[in-house]
């Protein structure tokens, strides 16, 4: 398991920009498929992005395609997701997440490693 670290959560107003950064201390994230699920009081965690460590093949969930930005930076061990236009049902807790050599599941218990999450809350 690696140790992640999420920022960049807060209140974000609706139809506004959010970027999310995960960070691994010390570890690199090169041989990790990176992704965001979130969770939404009372819900499931979902699936939000992924970034696959093999050829960096990025794809998001269909509530978030066209808003969403996955994308990674090995040398600074650094995932970001990037979404615009936010809406009311964007809120939830968001958490990074990371398979070693995984194949790009939108599972969530495909991922080992977690982050403990960071709060995002759209208001309309």
């Amino acid at each position: 398991q690696v140790q992640l670290v999420e920022s960049g959560g807060g209140l974000v107003q609706a139809g506004g920009p959010l970027t999310l950064s995960c960070v691994a201390p010390g570890r690199k994230l090169s041989r990790l498929t990176m992704a965001w699920f979130r969770q939404a009081l009372g819900k499931e965690r979902e699936f939000v992005a992924a970034n696959r460590w093999s050829d960096l093949f990025t794809t998001c969930a269909d509530s978030v395609k066209g808003r969403c930005t996955i994308s990674r930076d090995n040398a600074k061990n650094t995932v970001t997701l990037q979404m615009n236009n936010l809406k009311p049902e964007d809120t939830g807790v968001y958490y990074c997440a990371g398979d070693l050599f995984g194949p790009g599941s939108r599972d969530p218990s495909a991922y080992a490693s977690w982050g403990q999450g960071t709060q995002v809350t759209v208001s309309s």
